[in-house]
C-alpha cells in the first residue's frame, strides 16, 4: 500500500502589505542585486514601485495598523 506524502505548504509574507501568500500564488519581482520581493497582488507591486508608496502611510496594509497601535498605546499611558 502505497501512502502519499503531504508537502508542507509554504507561505511567505507580502513585502508590502505583510499579509501570507501560499506557494503557488502571488508575484516574486528579482532586483539584480539578488533582493527579492514578494507581493500578493498588482495592487501592492504598484504602490510600492511605481506609486512609491510606504508601507506604513498606506492605511489599509498590516504594517499601517501596527504603527497605528503602537502610538496609540504610547498616547494612553501618557494620560495615565
Amino acid at each position: 500500500m502505497n501512502r502519499l506524502k503531504v508537502q508542507e505548504v509554504k507561505k511567505v509574507k507580502c513585502s508590502f502589505c505583510g499579509r501570507t501568500i501560499k506557494q503557488g500564488t502571488g508575484i516574486i519581482y528579482v532586483l539584480k542585486t539578488g533582493r527579492k520581493y514578494y507581493f500578493c497582488s498588482r495592487k501592492c507591486e504598484k504602490n510600492q514601485f511605481k506609486l512609491k508608496r510606504k508601507p506604513a502611510a498606506t492605511k489599509w496594509t498590516a504594517l499601517h495598523h501596527s504603527e497605528k497601535e503602537k502610538l496609540s498605546g504610547k498616547k494612553q499611558q501618557v494620560k495615565k
